[in-house]
């Protein structure tokens, strides 16, 4: 009968299991290991770097802000009123909500937040024993009780660059305040200006004006935020649909949602169109393009009623880029200096679409797998399905586009096993040499990045 309790990260973990192939990766990883961190988006909240407030609570470090840690155990029965979703904990509750993940351990198996979860503990905080019901108090007091702050933290880390998430209006004082401490640049993130029929819009957007000052907002505030350091632009759809609209056509459906009259197929066409003006745009002032379509967003509208969004319940939908792109890329893909990259939820889209395209238009970017997909059984398919049709000059490097500030070095060092054993494969395979591995490895690591998002 098994008792052992412990959960300390192996030395070979992720590595390939055969021995002559793992003797590689081990070497190649080695050599990698500890080159600092590059992480061009993701939302961690950039005023808990700010304030740099004392880690104190467990459950506000590991569960609350981290939906890929609430979705699981809702999805084992638990409240997300339990875990503290969408509200403050008082200390008693907080401790429960630590207790609940402890007790529910066993549903993170298999799952790459159990190997987040498992290496942040342990690097961290010294602990590797496996929570549990028994363990959880004891554990609670342990993370407590050591204090660790979120600069700190980040420095032990080897960050050298960290992007965050913003709305276009942000002012940006606590990137501003930040600058002097550590280096964390904004992202620009359009969104919500572009759906036309939402709820809201016409309140978001009427002290705008008419198309074309809304237009000269977007660039105005782009221009403020490369000012302020920031390297792209973010746009997260349903679809990845860019047809462009004539300006007449595209400043008489903005006042069909000024004035609420806007219909769901022309609201569709106007943020296609954006997507489009979107690309204009950073082709004109240089922001590199991130495009990540084809999420359900708020699929259970009672959870996003009495939680808000970003609570776990995003799904992913089939997504088509091929035709959707074409106007896109039939007028920008060629532009010196644009850079668009890729990212999907739908693993099919990758070996189809996405390495074909990055494949021939020099300013296509694959995206590293994302969400759904940042998992070590998509990551090795990924890395088949694309450097096959595409080559490895053609990936954005590792995207960790998490909120969890902890889970950072986790993910990027789950992201470099999985790279060194893939590596270490074609070397065995005697379809490259050892040391043309070695310079692939560090190139996806320090390199690839900072040419794709131009650092």
């Amino acid at each position: 009968m098994w008792t052992l309790a412990g959960m300390a990260p192996h030395p070979d973990r992720l590595l390939p299991p055969d021995p002559a192939v793992r003797d590689i990766a081990r070497r190649l990883y080695t050599a990698v290991r500890d080159l600092p961190i590059i992480s061009p988006h993701g939302h961690v909240d950039p005023r808990l770097l700010l304030d740099d407030l004392p880690f104190t609570d467990p459950a506000a470090l590991f569960i609350q802000p981290d939906h890929y840690v609430t979705r699981l155990l809702h999805a084992g029965g638990v409240s997300l009123s339990a875990l503290g979703v969408g509200s403050s904990l008082s200390p008693a509750r907080s401790r429960e909500a630590w207790r609940t993940l402890c007790e529910h351990w066993h549903l993170l198996r298999g799952t790459p937040v159990h190997y987040w979860l498992s290496s942040s503990l342990a690097s961290f905080f010294g602990i590797t024993s496996r929570p549990s019901a028994g363990n959880a108090d004891a554990l609670y007091d342990q993370i407590a009780g050591q204090a660790l702050r979120p600069r700190s933290a980040l420095a032990s880390f080897g960050l050298s660059f960290l992007a965050t998430t913003d709305d276009p209006a942000s002012d940006l004082a606590v990137h501003d305040a930040l600058q002097p401490v550590v280096r964390v640049a904004p992202t620009f993130r359009p969104d919500r200006y572009f759906l036309i029929d939402q709820p809201g819009w016409p309140a978001l957007v009427s002290a705008l004006g008419d198309y074309a000052s809304f237009l000269a907002w977007l660039a105005e505030r782009r221009q403020y935020f490369i000012a302020h350091g920031a390297v792209s632009a973010d746009h997260g759809h349903v679809d990845a649909g860019t047809s462009p609209l004539s300006s007449d056509e595209a400043a008489r459906i903005y006042r069909a949602g000024l004035d609420g009259s806007v219909t769901a197929a022309e609201a569709a066409a106007f943020r296609r169109h954006m997507i489009f003006e979107s690309a204009r745009m950073s082709c004109d002032d240089g922001l590199v393009m991130t495009l990540h379509p084809g999420v359900y967003r708020n699929h259970s509208p009672a959870t996003f009623a009495r939680y808000g969004p970003d609570t776990g319940h995003d799904i992913p939908v089939a997504t088509e880029f091929t035709r959707a792109l074409q106007p896109l890329l039939d007028r920008f893909g060629t532009y010196p200096g644009f850079h668009l990259v890729l990212f999907t939820v739908d693993p099919t889209a990758y070996a189809r679409e996405i390495a074909p395209l990055a494949g021939f238009y020099p300013s296509v970017y694959a995206g590293a797998p994302w969400w759904f997909l940042d998992n070590p059984s998509e990551i090795r398919n990924f890395q088949r399905a694309v450097t096959e049709t595409a080559g490895f000059s053609r990936l954005s490097g590792f995207i960790d586009d998490t909120r969890a500030l902890l889970s950072i070095p986790a993910r990027h060092d789950m992201s470099r096993r999985l790279d060194a054993g893939h590596l270490a494969s074609l070397v065995a395979e005697h379809r490259l040499d050892e040391d043309e591995a070695h310079d692939t490895l560090h190139a996806l690591v320090a390199d690839q990045p900072r040419t794709v998002f131009k650092l």
